[in-house]
């Protein structure tokens, strides 16, 4: 994990652990790094862990066993495809259809392109 000074430590670990949570490598009942493996292992104070734990816990995708740790909810890959989704179509697809409707291609192009896409993924 490389930090970046734009955007807070904390959620930068956050989103680390969404992408860690999607990718598969941590799966529902996993353990996560405790915020003493991570101050240890980035260099950064304890309390900065435990904020992105915090963040991610109020997300519903990790669950504090007392004494033990955190864990990955089972709902936690779910939960973040559903939201990835969400964004995704208001944040990506639907400006793009907009910005081709924009240059003048007509729903029926823009489908074409779709299924064109999706062909070369099979």
């Amino acid at each position: 994990m490389r930090f970046d000074s734009t955007t807070p430590i904390y959620l930068q670990i956050a989103e680390d652990i969404r992408h860690r949570i999607l990718d598969g490598d941590l799966k529902p009942g996993s353990q996560l790094m405790s915020t003493t493996q991570y101050a240890t292992n980035y260099r950064i104070n304890p309390a900065t862990a435990n904020k992105a734990f915090a963040v991610l816990q109020s997300e519903g995708l990790v669950y504090k066993q007392r004494g033990i740790g955190m864990f990955v909810t089972e709902d936690a890959p779910t939960l973040l495809r559903a939201s990835g989704q969400k964004e995704y179509v208001e944040s990506i697809l639907s400006p793009a259809i907009h910005h081709g409707l924009a240059l003048g291609f007509d729903s029926s192009s823009i489908q074409d392109f779709v299924q064109s896409i999706l062909k070369e993924q099979q």
